[in-house]
């Protein structure tokens, strides 16, 4: 019988994969740029790397198999936050921390501002204590190193990934 067991995400996978593909699109994968923006696609497929494994879970899980077959959570920033910090099946989890100083490369930021909501999402690069200190890598405005300090937002949050959950 298969059961779940929680594995370790693969931070240096995550990482290397935005290295390659930040400022460029992998082919694999639709272009949401035009119609939404890419960002939050962009940092799943990060994760994704870091981790293997997908939550095909039908309307509340995280997957993508084409543009047309593809969970909310993968492209939308509150759906993708509300997928991470409420998973308790298969795929990776978060949650949300207090202060940069507490995430790692390969972890999650996403920006929001009042009447906007929630809009756009961010992968850690290099953590640190300032907002000068922590690198992030994101689409839809491509970047690759660029300092958090260098945003101009009114709501951030920080999402650390806890593990992954795989089934045995």
């Amino acid at each position: 019988m298969n059961r779940l067991v929680m594995t370790e995400y693969n931070r240096q996978a995550a990482v290397a994969y935005a290295r390659i593909w930040s400022m460029k699109r992998n082919p694999r994968y639709y272009d949401f740029e035009n119609i939404g923006g890419d960002c939050t696609n962009f940092i799943s497929q990060c994760i994704y790397e870091g981790c293997h494994v997908m939550n095909p879970t039908p309307d509340i899980g995280w997957y993508y198999y084409g543009v047309n077959k593809r969970s909310a959570s993968w492209t939308g920033v509150p759906f993708f936050y509300k997928f991470m910090v409420n998973n308790k099946g298969i795929g990776p989890f978060m949650r949300e921390v207090s202060s940069p100083s507490e995430l790692l490369p390969g972890d999650v930021i996403q920006f929001g501002n009042p009447g906007k909501g929630w809009h756009h999402t961010l992968l850690v690069l290099q953590s640190g204590q300032r907002y000068e200190e922590v690198l992030i890598a994101t689409h839809s405005i491509d970047s690759y190193n660029r300092p958090l300090s260098t945003y101009n937002f009114t709501m951030v949050r920080f999402l650390h990934i806890e593990g992954v959950r795989r089934y045995k």
